[in-house]
């Protein structure tokens, strides 16, 4: 697919409802047996995996188009999960069937196959769970389950959610030394869990859940960031941004482009099913370039991608350090992010886990690779429309998280 060069971004756009809040919802809402109704739940096909996984599972699923309606009393699976390409689906439904005492047996596609699950199989494996393979595939038997306390070796959301799942029914303690997403802390409680926070503690009890009856999902802050970048990018560009979910554990993108000089203002901040919600306005701007590591990575891990896009057009150097995690996504990204080099001539370089990212560097058009990853395949898709345009040989994985992704930038050209 060939993308074209973009001139000013401006009018308003409502991105995609939250990959990641979207899973949760409908995994949560299959542990009770009255219906919870999901409005705004996003049907891209990581997501419709977690549906095909939990219809497997025995869940009572209703799609009409507008929302889905979930209950369910989960049994063994009626056959092998599926997950596709997604490490969300993978990893927190083993920590559901496992704290559900079932057995499922899991797979998914090459990428996912390659994606290490030890993280989640020693955690799990330490409550007493009984789990055959070490990659995909793997068999969770029936099993039972004592209580731990975990201390995260590294801030994950996704073993987070894979511990907090068992340990609704025997209880647990999680030690997190630095905070990643939260999104399954909020959710559960919405459906009565007990669950607190102290200090770096979450402390969690035996629960029942109950459906509140209806939720709603905020647009996505991951697939906002690539509308907030271009427009920043691009001279003359003024665009608001509906509806999206701007939960604390998620704005690492919004401080820092802050601190490069973005021009980005929150407006109409409410909350929505436990959720901070709010609309964004964006202006152009010129950017300067920064550095940043440590406690600030996990919460913008998934957009470095296109920060590094704002980075090459910034004044300056930026430096990205710790960002080690990239290696194990979808694709390697510290290697996919290299692509940047065919459209922005030497303004990449990755050593160990830095990324550094040089501004002011030659624009050029080219043909680029985006190793079948979302991320790397929309970010590359701005750079090109930021500057003479691009080239790019798979644009059908954007279908994992934003299928309508170049419809919409065409629209904004």
């Amino acid at each position: 697919m060939e993308i074209v060069k973009s001139g000013a971004i401006v009018g308003e756009i409502e991105v995609p409802a939250d990959k990641s809040i979207s899973h949760r919802a409908a995994m949560i809402a299959s542990l009770c047996e009255e219906p919870t109704v999901i409005k705004n739940y996003l049907r891209a096909a990581d997501c419709m995996s977690t549906l095909e996984c939990l219809r497997k599972l025995g869940a009572r699923i209703e799609d009409d188009g507008e929302i889905i309606r979930i209950s369910g009393k989960l049994q063994d699976a009626t056959g092998i999960l599926d997950c596709g390409n997604s490490g969300t689906t993978l990893r927190l439904l083993m920590g559901l069937v496992a704290g559900q005492g079932l057995r499922a047996t899991f797979t998914g596609d090459d990428s996912l196959k390659r994606r290490p699950l030890d993280r989640v199989i020693n955690p799990l494996r330490s409550m007493g769970a009984i789990i055959e393979g070490d990659r995909l595939p793997v068999t969770i038997h029936h099993s039972h389950l004592k209580s731990i306390t975990y201390y995260l070796p590294l801030p994950s959301a996704q073993i987070k959610s894979a511990i907090l799942f068992p340990a609704l029914s025997i209880g647990s303690k999680i030690v997190e030394l630095i905070r990643s997403r939260d999104h399954s802390e909020r959710m559960l409680k919405v459906f009565g869990a007990s669950i607190r926070r102290e200090g770096t503690e979450i402390i969690v009890k035996p629960s029942k859940l109950s459906t509140p009856g209806e939720i709603e999902i905020p647009g996505d802050i991951s697939s906002a960031a690539y509308w907030i970048v271009l427009a920043t990018i691009v001279r003359g560009s003024r665009l608001l941004i509906r509806n999206v979910g701007i939960n604390p554990t998620r704005t690492g993108l919004i401080e820092v482009m802050e601190k490069m000089g973005a021009r980005i203002r929150i407006v109409n901040d409410r909350l929505k099913c436990g959720e901070p919600v709010a609309d964004m306005e964006v202006e152009s701007a010129d950017l300067r370039g920064i550095e940043i590591g440590g406690e600030q990575i996990p919460r913008l891990i998934d957009e470095i991608p296109i920060l590094s896009v704002a980075a090459a057009y910034a004044d300056g150097e930026t430096i990205i350090r710790d960002a080690g995690e990239l290696r194990v996504k979808e694709s390697n990204r510290l290697t996919a992010i290299m692509e940047l080099n065919k459209l922005r001539r030497g303004a990449c370089e990755a050593d160990g886990d830095t990324l550094r990212i040089r501004g002011g560097t030659a624009v050029t058009y080219g043909s680029c690779k985006t190793y079948g990853d979302h991320r790397i395949a929309m970010t590359l898709a701005i750079a090109g429309a930021a500057g003479l345009g691009v080239e790019i040989d798979d644009s059908d994985c954007v279908n994992i998280s934003y299928p309508d992704f170049f419809k919409s930038l065409r629209g904004k050209r």
